[in-house]
């Protein structure tokens, strides 16, 4: 067939244009203009640097031919016999030029694709349309596309795309895009083609050991999908997710799915080997510490080392202490130890504590060691200072990890609320050092109940003073309960720190009304 396709775009992919146009004369050199209609017609009407403009005469290419002189068809003959480009090879490349400009690709963009992937010419153009929606029906469009095409254009013709791209489409879960659009930009961007070969029956493997269907798109979504899944076998995988079983399996992985990020053999087992043995081999308890802060397996064993040697030598504790301390509060090996621990453990020693004392603290207020000095314990500080507690005293100590567990607002709230009810500073004092944990309570909390024992017990609020574990009883579960239950309607009588801190069933067997066995809550 003979082509009278002129294309400044590729010359690889044309006849020379000087020569074409030399041989062929004024009358293909200055073809008459396209008329609207038919340029919209024209498939190839977009592409500015080539044109068709035969369509544009309503003419065949053969007719055309004929239309030309003798001579010169002679001459358009021999000129296309030594240059032209297999049919094929112009065709989809041309149906390529137009396709990436309606993307976004450059000419000179476009060229370079091509030059450094020649296999896109040979490539069959439907294959490659295909490849595309199908990439456009998973989110990957706009920008992201032409992106993506730009760095990794094999993407258009590798057959482990294609078979990843049916298998998200088709197989896996209908109706639903499994991998977030940008996730699998990601992979597909970041991997080499040939390492998705056995995506989807990783895939698979994964639901088949425990993955609940309806989660697998967070676990996908919220891993690397490179490491997790393309760099390990499915034997690997395997041979993880059976290890995790012992230590929360599939509950682990779903509460931190980029687990399966890590190597095994060289990461995995090493950190959960720690733990087991700082446990003294306790498997629920190691796997307790696993499943309240699985981001703990992101540090090394040296992080973990350092951490665990500093408590030992600066705090004196033991390895059963430490291991309490972590399986209360894992988040301490997310504190720096220059920063944190090592300020806060200080401040505790000048504060006369000894070893037994920051354990007993560390145990009930681990807060103390990863909270903000400057936007949170200095003010804490300062308040417990200005109503009385001496610097470096145990007291102040004990007042600080309390303090831990509320807000600097709430706590200057508790303040005001037993200022208001009249009580001075000493006496403010007088019941944190009795019971620390006055001061972290709820102030909305301890107001109800401050007024009920005033104005529905009859209580003077001073009777407040010898009892002060009274504010951390549950309101109705235990004081309106207790209260209404003995009968009383005054504050003669019972004192509240008999009537609130019997036991239930001591309590029931002193009145006639039994009582039934409740919860409280503080």
């Amino acid at each position: 067939m003979v082509h009278l396709f002129t294309f400044s775009m590729n010359k690889s992919l044309s006849p020379s244009p000087t020569s074409f146009l030399c041989a062929c004369g004024p009358d293909i050199i200055n073809p008459p203009p396209p008329s609207p209609k038919a340029a919209s017609l024209n498939p190839f009407s977009s592409i500015r640097h080539g044109t068709c403009w035969f369509s544009t005469l309503n003419l065949s290419p053969k007719s055309s031919l004929l239309a030309l002189p003798l001579s010169r068809r002679r001459r358009l003959f021999e000129c296309n016999v030594l240059q032209a480009t297999p049919t094929h090879e112009v065709d989809s490349a041309t149906s390529l030029f137009a396709l990436f400009l309606e993307m976004g690709i450059s000419k000179k963009g476009t060229d370079a694709i091509l030059e450094n992937h020649p296999a896109l010419r040979v490539a069959p153009f439907e294959s490659i349309r295909t490849q595309i929606h199908g990439l456009q029906n998973l989110g990957i469009n706009g920008p992201v596309l032409f992106r993506l095409i730009k760095k990794r254009p094999d993407v258009l013709i590798a057959k482990e795309i294609h078979s990843l791209v049916c298998f998200l489409s088709h197989d896996l879960v209908k109706d639903t895009n499994m991998i977030e659009a940008a996730q699998l930009a990601r992979l597909l961007t970041a991997t080499d083609p040939k390492l998705l070969s056995g995506f989807e029956a990783k895939v698979r493997l994964m639901l088949d050991l425990g993955i609940p269907t309806e989660r697998l798109a967070h676990v996908l979504n919220n891993v690397n999908l490179t490491k997790a899944l393309c760099l390990k076998s499915y034997e690997e995988i395997e041979r993880m997710i059976s290890f995790l079983n012992g230590f929360g399996g599939v509950e682990l992985i779903l509460r931190r799915p980029a687990i399966l990020n890590f190597d095994l053999d060289s990461q995995l087992i090493p950190r959960i080997e720690f733990f087991l043995n700082m446990s003294g081999g306790d498997e629920v308890a190691t796997t307790t510490v696993l499943l309240k802060l699985p981001f703990i397996l992101a540090y090394t064993v040296d992080h973990y080392t350092n951490h665990v040697d500093f408590f030992r030598s600066f705090a004196g504790l033991t390895d059963e202490e430490i291991f309490k301390i972590i399986l209360v509060y894992p988040s301490l090996f997310s504190a720096s130890r220059e920063r944190k621990l090592h300020p806060r453990i200080e401040f505790l020693k000048q504060c006369g504590f000894n070893s037994n004392d920051i354990y007993k603290l560390l145990i009930k207020a681990p807060l103390f060691l990863s909270l903000s000095f400057d936007d949170n314990l200095a003010y804490k500080l300062v308040l417990l200072v200005k109503i009385g507690y001496e610097h470096r005293t145990k007291e102040l100590g004990l007042a600080m990890g309390w303090v831990c567990r509320t807000s600097c607002k709430n706590m200057q709230e508790v303040i005001s609320l037993f200022l208001n009810y009249g009580l001075t500073c000493e006496e403010i004092l007088a019941m944190g050092k009795k019971h620390p944990q006055v001061l972290q309570y709820n102030h909305k909390s301890m107001k109800l109940k401050l007024d009920y024992l005033t104005q529905e017990m009859g209580y003077e609020v001073k009777e407040m003073l010898a009892f002060p574990a009274f504010l951390g009883y549950g309101f109705d579960g235990r004081i309106k309960h207790r209260f209404e239950a003995s009968g009383k309607n005054s504050g003669e009588g019972m004192s509240i720190n008999k009537l609130f801190s019997m036991s239930t069933a001591r309590f029931s067997k002193k009145h006639e009304k039994k009582l039934p066995v409740l919860v409280t809550k503080a």
